[in-house]
């Protein structure tokens, strides 16, 4: 007998916006999805490296939160990154 609990299945109309960013320091291929899901923050996806992130703009600002959610290397990167979501989200 199968032991799984199923916690939720909904389903639910959302919006995706597909951006194409080119910064100084990286390209990013960004995906936004806006849901009423995740009590108002939005699903990020990063196309490149396959790394999604439930986020809002306070997070859009967290540099530590961005390097490690989307395997961000370098600092600057991190920050024009930031900048570009604060903006878009």
């Amino acid at each position: 007998m199968d032991e799984s609990l199923l916690l939720y299945d909904e389903i639910e109309q959302t919006t995706s916006r597909f951006v194409g960013f080119a910064g100084e320091h990286a390209r990013y291929d960004v995906v936004i999805t806006t849901t009423d899901h995740f009590y108002g923050k939005q699903l990020v996806y990063v196309i490149q490296n396959g790394r999604t992130a439930i986020m809002n703009d306070r997070d859009a600002s967290d540099i530590p939160f961005l390097m490690d959610a989307f395997h961000i290397r370098n600092e600057e990167e991190a920050v024009e990154f930031s900048q570009f979501l604060s903006v878009n989200l």
